[in-house]
């Protein structure tokens, strides 16, 4: 009997202490590790949140570059933090999802287990584009292509295993065609190399192809979205061009360590919608070619299961190592 008094007080004095951190914080710096270099779509999805998320939390945020090895580097360091509330990930979920399914991928924690999800943050659409010269102006058109030139048309992404990479791999299971796949060490080098007439095609996030897409050099021909995108409403979707069962959009979103107390995460989370809800930022995250997009912590836990459970359907059915 007395054992197990001593045992509840324990549990109790745990509780309590929990609790009071929890409501204790933050009393200094929250910091946001992005796995990415500066300047990239996950990068400015993430200094836009850290902008307002000051004056709802009552502390700084600071954003932490720790690029390398796809988003692993990054999201590894922010896995293995203490589960304080203090450092936390903002990161490409579909990347974290891939890696985490791809046996060629180094597996240094266990995703999503590793991590508490605090909500998702942006949304971008991922588009089809391809060079001015390949000579087709529809998607229809493209596929028709490809189906006639098995292997021949080729396309880039930001390296094997790349949230790009199994983008294209879903369209080909989709449109039943073979493409030819060149990867490069970013996506910067491949739309450079679409610009320049040295590749056919891309599947990449709006963001990424929004300055480019006046030079005249590339046809967008579809978006992935489940409806038309108000920044370029003269691309239909996917679906409206005959793919069915391909909506896709790149998330970027906040998570923080696994035991990381829930009033933490659920402070977190009510900031990051406040933020999304904003008018100023939706305009910023429109101009750029994104959409706010916020969510709970038990929603942003069951989306982290259903991104693992979609690519890890597509690098079977595609065999991709």
């Amino acid at each position: 009997m007395r054992l197990f008094i001593k045992m509840a007080a324990i549990a109790c004095f745990a509780l309590s202490s929990t609790i009071s951190f929890a409501a204790d914080w933050p009393a200094k710096p929250v910091t946001l590790i992005v796995p990415y270099p500066p300047g990239g779509a996950n990068d400015f999805s993430a200094r836009i949140y850290a902008q307002y998320l000051p004056e709802l939390i009552g502390a700084p945020v600071v954003v932490d570059n720790r690029a390398g090895a796809g988003g692993e580097i990054g999201a590894e360091l922010a896995s293995r933090s203490k589960p304080d509330g203090y450092t936390m990930l903002f990161g490409a979920i579909g990347s974290l999802a891939i890696n985490s399914v791809l046996p060629s991928k180094p597996k240094t924690y266990n995703f999503p287990d590793a991590f508490e999800g605090v909500s998702f943050g942006t949304a971008v659409p991922l588009v089809v584009a391809v060079r001015n010269g390949l000579g087709v102006n529809s998607l229809d058109e493209l596929i028709k292509k490809a189906k006639e030139n098995p292997g021949k048309i080729s396309y880039g992404s930001a390296g094997v295993g790349s949230s790009q990479h199994m983008a294209v791999e879903k369209f080909q299971l989709a449109t039943d065609t073979k493409l030819l796949h060149v990867p490069y060490k970013g996506s910067g080098p491949a739309v450079t190399d679409l610009l320049g007439g040295q590749i056919d095609m891309v599947i990449e996030t709006l963001t990424t192809l929004y300055p480019q897409m006046k030079s005249g050099k590339i046809k967008l021909l579809a978006v992935s979205t489940q409806d038309r995108v108000k920044t370029i409403p003269d691309v239909p979707t996917l679906q409206e061009s005959g793919v069915k069962d391909y909506v896709l959009t790149t998330n970027y979103g906040l998570l923080t360590p696994a035991s990381t107390p829930k009033p933490i995460v659920e402070k977190m989370s009510k900031a990051m919608q406040a933020v999304a809800a904003r008018k100023d930022v939706e305009n910023k995250l429109i101009e750029s070619g994104a959409n706010a997009y916020a969510t709970t912590p038990e929603q942003t836990d069951r989306l982290l299961l259903d991104e693992v459970k979609k690519w890890q359907d597509v690098a079977t059915r595609a065999k991709v190592e």
